[in-house]
């Protein structure tokens, strides 16, 4: 696996973000209250809780959760592409560079609907009973079986598009 810089250009691309409302509202109910309470001892002078912690570690609170997991969240993508010669996938910002499977790698595939929690133990990159698995949202996905014999779960919003672009470019070689 390696990165995508010098291939061909894609013949399929989705990125996904993480979108589940239960999510994003526990970000947001974090980050409004570092900010509250950076904004109620700071500004406001009034110590925020039973055991307030120092001025210095509510500004770097209110800064890591007020700002930085919201902006985290929002810039944590999933990034699946093929091109000619083979699947490439990006889970930013934990890989700063594409992760390539070759078209020789590949044994078999099927789009599939899979239990996220109950098959890998939620979203993410996970390893589960299946293998691994990178996704962001939702139930659905490519499932791979690589010729080393590990297995390999996309998630996608359009899993049947992904298999046919992949399928089509598998029969070319």
């Amino acid at each position: 696996m390696d990165s995508r810089s010098g291939s061909s250009p894609p013949l399929y691309r989705e990125i996904q973000h993480f979108r589940q409302v239960w999510l994003w509202a526990l970000v947001l109910f974090i980050a409004l209250l570092s900010l509250y309470g950076a904004f109620q001892q700071l500004i406001l002078g009034k110590p925020f809780g039973n055991n307030p912690a120092p001025d210095g570690v509510m500004i770097v609170l209110a800064i890591l959760f007020g700002i930085g997991l919201p902006l985290f969240m929002n810039t944590t993508n999933l990034t699946t592409e093929i091109c000619s010669d083979g699947l490439y996938f990006r889970f930013f910002p934990f890989h700063l560079s594409f992760r390539r499977i070759g078209t020789q790698e590949i044994k078999d595939f099927k789009a599939c609907t899979y239990s996220p929690i109950k098959d890998y133990g939620g979203w993410g990159i996970r390893y589960g009973r299946k293998g691994k698995a990178y996704n962001v949202s939702g139930n659905r996905g490519v499932q791979f079986e690589l010729s080393s014999g590990k297995h390999l779960l996309i998630g996608s919003r359009r899993p049947e598009e992904l298999a046919e672009t992949l399928a089509s470019i598998l029969v070319k070689r």
